[in-house]
């Protein structure tokens, strides 16, 4: 069987996550998502800050979809705790400030949802590891435009980019969703990296969460 090349951008990111193990593929063994759900897929983002020369090519991609829109200083925000070294990486690259969002106030102290230094209607950009429908980034968006601060763009690795509810979400919310990868990336290289069997499977199952089945 030959090898699929890798054609652009999305696929060498698809081609990296897939190849340090942050996309696992199991119909025999499902995985147990956090609402409980059982899924033959579980895309695990953190695990790449372990990797320091795949991790580079990342952030490196990432700094430059930033660059192309954003050409003055931004605040660069991350949002506890996935996006969090994510953002420290890109504020360091791009030699701009970071602060980072709490999940909740600590209840102590002053009692802040967003750490760090920032002046009023400054504008921002908000950095995930990942998104699947775009609904858990709300509280990120809301903490920062209630402390005012101005964000229209969410940038992140991975986007499941199959749920058609994820337009709805990022609508709601007023901002624009950027990633490096998505599930149709994955699917282009992942046959480098999984049986045929499992790749038909892939597909098929891929298939039927934007069909909403």
């Amino acid at each position: 069987m030959s090898k699929i090349k890798i054609k652009n951008s999305k696929q060498k990111i698809a081609d990296i996550l897939l190849k340090i193990g942050c996309v696992n593929v199991n119909f025999k063994n499902k995985f147990t998502l956090t609402s409980g759900k059982k899924s033959p897929v579980y895309v695990d983002c953190r695990k790449l800050i372990s990797f320091p020369k795949e991790r580079e090519i990342v952030i490196n991609e990432m700094t430059k979809l930033i660059k192309s829109k954003y050409k003055k200083k931004v605040i660069v925000a991350g949002g506890e705790t996935a996006g969090i070294p994510y953002s420290s990486f890109i504020s360091h690259k791009l030699k701009m400030p970071m602060v980072y969002i709490r999940k909740q106030p600590k209840g102590f102290g002053k009692g802040k949802l967003i750490e760090g230094e920032y002046k009023k209607k400054s504008t921002s950009i908000l950095i995930e590891d990942m998104a699947t429908d775009g609904g858990s980034k709300l509280h990120f968006i809301n903490s920062l435009r209630k402390n005012t601060l101005s964000v229209k763009d969410i940038y992140v690795v991975f986007f499941y980019n199959i749920y058609p509810v994820a337009k709805k979400n990022l609508n709601k919310m007023k901002v624009n969703l950027n990633y490096l990868a998505s599930w149709h990336d994955i699917l282009e290289v992942s046959p480098n990296y999984i049986s045929k069997k499992d790749q038909l499977k892939l597909e098929q199952y891929i298939s039927s969460i934007e069909n909403g089945k």
